[in-house]
């Protein structure tokens, strides 16, 4: 096998890489390449900034569970200092218009061709998904997925955007995972953990074959989601228009020539940045995003034409934002009465909430929080700083805090000389989904 690296080098992301090769070349009996980009973390089965080139195989593991997830650029005719007064009206607006978090319907319905595609799908399983997929066309989710309002080195307002093909993805890798171990689409995956072989299908299959067309429908449903949060961010709430754009998948497999050799690249959270194709990769919510090029260079292809996505974890999530427990307890109706109980400790009387021991109020069930282990992050504190440097925040958590990620101009310096810089752009407003909303569909 041949892995190029670029930046410092996590081992247990390597080894992860090399038993995606390993699994391969064993299947297809030839040396293959691999690629780990500088922003690169450990993942499921492949790690995040890795990239691996097949033959005759495709990886639903290495794609992801969020499949097509990727960023979306668009520069405006809105000068930044018209429009710097009005950002903090922009974010509340875009927090209104917009919905984030697990499992969200969008508040509008989307009008998209590519529900009519779902609804025809080759791959009959994915029709079944068709109406959460218009439900949720258009939706954010969490974790790291975004909506940014930025500026650029001329003067120049850009709207950026981070998310995938939510849970129509979702459904769809882990069908295809179900699939691959002999079960229905529907059942439930055996999960061999963050550093299990990958899951390769063999593209001269049926199945393989099935994969590769529900893999680009969840492509095409990523776009158009993109596509319609870009544009309403842009034409509506900041009434501009949009001049030029910028539009990847990081999650995904494309059918490309490398050395003569037709491959599939599974690139995941990794941009591809063939000579001239141009990419949009943002850095923390405090740093710096930039829109790139690739350039033609020994490294380049090296690297099979790939740079990173973002800036890449360097503090998992529970390390930063501590553990949170979260469980339901009876807790009393008045206002003035604080008790709670634990749901096992009352019993409910023909079907009735119980009653309060202290004042005999009727209890509710809620949903309450208990910190478990404290994180790292002193999130007030940094959404405090945020705010002061004239950042309008709205949602994210400690879990997605500046210091949890490498500095994007550290990872773009690890590939000089593959990919140049066209535009700088400075973030004036973040919005994300807030810190109790979870979400498995997030990449």
């Amino acid at each position: 096998m041949s892995i190029t690296t670029f930046g410092t080098v996590d081992q247990r992301s390597r080894t992860q890489l090399e038993t995606c090769l390993a699994a391969a070349e064993h299947r297809e009996g030839q040396e293959l390449q691999g690629v780990l980009c500088a922003d690169h973390h450990p993942g499921y089965s492949q790690p995040i900034g890795g990239v691996v080139a097949y033959e005759h195989h495709v990886s639903p593991s290495g794609v992801g569970y969020d499949i097509a997830c990727g960023n979306m650029a668009a520069k405006t005719d809105i000068r930044y200092d018209d429009a710097k007064p009005l950002i903090p009206r922009f974010m509340n607006e875009i927090c209104r218009r917009i919905s984030f978090g697990v499992g969200r319907s969008n508040h509008a319905r989307v009008e998209s061709s590519v529900i009519g595609a779902i609804a025809e799908s080759p791959v009959k399983e994915q029709r079944s998904l068709v109406r959460m997929a218009a439900n949720q066309l258009g939706t954010v989710g969490s974790g790291n997925h975004y909506v940014d309002l930025f500026y650029d080195d001329d003067g120049w307002m850009w709207v950026g955007v981070h998310f995938g093909s939510r849970g129509f993805g979702h459904k769809t890798c882990t069908g295809f995972l179900a699939l691959a171990q002999n079960k229905a689409f529907t059942d439930r995956v055996t999960d061999g953990g963050m550093d299990a072989p990958p899951v390769l299908l063999d593209t001269r299959t049926d199945l393989g074959q099935a994969y590769l067309a529900g893999m680009a429908l969840a492509g095409q449903y990523a776009y158009a989601g993109r596509e319609w949060v870009t544009r309403v961010v842009a034409t509506e709430i900041l009434g501009g228009q949009v001049v030029d754009e910028v539009h990847n998948h990081h999650n995904f497999a494309w059918r490309e020539k490398h050395d003569g050799r037709e491959m599939w690249v599974i690139r995941k959270g990794a941009t591809p940045a063939y000579p001239g194709q141009r990419g949009f990769v943002g850095g923390s919510m405090g740093d710096r995003s930039v829109v790139l090029e690739g350039v033609d260079s020994p490294r380049s292809k090296a690297a099979l034409y790939s740079t990173v996505h973002g800036a890449g974890r360097v503090m998992s999530r529970s390390a930063a934002a501590g553990r949170i427990r979260v469980r339901k307890v009876w807790a009393c109706g008045r206002r003035d009465c604080a008790v709670t109980r634990s749901k096992g400790s009352l019993r409910m009387i023909d079907g009735a909430n119980p009653k309060c021991p202290a004042c005999g109020a009727k209890m509710h069930s809620r949903l309450t929080r208990e910190v478990q282990r404290k994180g790292r992050v002193d999130w007030k504190a940094v959404s405090s700083s945020l705010r002061d440097g004239g950042l309008e925040l709205r949602g994210a958590g400690a879990d997605e805090a500046p210091e949890v990620y490498k500095r994007l101009p550290d990872v773009l310096a690890a590939h000089a000389g593959t990919v140049r810089i066209l535009h700088t752009l400075t973030p004036v407003g973040v919005a994300m989904a807030g810190p109790d909303t979870f979400d498995p569909f997030r990449d």
